[in-house]
């Protein structure tokens, strides 16, 4: 009858098709390995159990400078958390120069109220210590609702504001203070011969800053290892650091949308950024 196949020819048609599939999506695979298919610019990716979040590279590193601030005091995750979702409100996590009157940086704090000076306050550093210092100051915050813990400190005129972000900031919290490890994954374009050499030193310094001397690349605990960990890969950009290595994982520039992956040559006492 017109217009039917036999079986033979209808057989060697699902092999073809069957070996067309089969190349293809094999060179779609290798593809990927030699390089994204799609540029993926600059930026970064949070991922914890709880959900994840992305970030541009500004945003990551006032994140993992508050996170290391908390952990130069020795206050709880939750204080962290508080701060993140304070941050968020106001400044979507951006040290701003300016704002509503005279309000300034990250968390939008006001000369005129006895905060410091402008120049003190576009500091993340800073800011983030004037914040902590006066939410510990706040009885209960712990146990407080998250709003109310921070509108104690912010004296905002809508204080309820501050929850809706209370998910994100733990999402955050979880990340950056190590808890979660490799929870923190930025990448941005490969370095080239134009680019200034590795500053693990400049990075070194400005990690002390945020976290004080003298545990800066030392890992007294894996949790404190992966929260220095996750504040270099947020500023391997500024730094120009090429490596980031710790607990059997390892980061390059090269490769940065790659994320972490396998080495374990690298050691869980010692964070190593070259």
């Amino acid at each position: 009858m017109p217009g039917r196949f036999s079986k033979g020819v209808i057989a060697i048609i699902a092999i073809v098709t069957v070996l067309a599939v089969a190349i293809t999506v094999g060179l779609f695979s290798l593809l990927r390995r030699v390089t994204p298919l799609v540029d993926l610019g600059e930026g970064c990716k949070i991922t914890t159990p709880a959900g994840s979040l992305d970030l541009d590279i500004e945003q990551a590193k006032v994140a993992a400078v508050i996170a290391a601030v908390a952990a130069r005091r020795k206050l709880p995750e939750r204080a962290v958390v508080i701060a993140y979702a304070t941050a968020i409100q106001e400044s979507k996590l951006e040290n701003l120069v300016g704002g509503d009157r005279d309000s300034v940086g990250v968390f939008q704090q006001r000369p005129s109220q006895g905060w410091g000076e402008p120049r003190q306050l576009v500091d993340p550093v800073y800011a983030s210590g004037k914040f902590f210092a006066a939410l510990v100051k706040v009885k209960g915050y712990r146990k407080l609702p998250l709003h109310e813990a921070a509108q104690e400190v912010q004296r905002s005129a809508d204080g309820t504001a501050y929850a809706q972000h209370e998910d994100d900031g733990k999402i955050l919290a979880a990340a950056f203070t190590g808890r979660v490890p490799k929870a923190v994954h930025c990448w941005f374009p490969a370095p080239t011969g134009k680019t200034p050499l590795p500053d693990a030193r400049g990075a070194e310094r400005g990690l002390a800053r945020a976290l004080g001397p003298g545990d800066t690349f030392e890992a007294p605990s894996r949790r404190r290892g992966w929260l220095v960990a996750a504040w270099s890969i947020a500023h391997a950009k500024t730094f120009g650091l090429a490596r980031i290595r710790y607990d059997g994982q390892s980061w390059t520039a090269a490769r940065s949308h790659d994320g972490w992956t396998a080495d374990p040559k690298s050691s869980v006492k010692k964070v190593e950024l070259s």
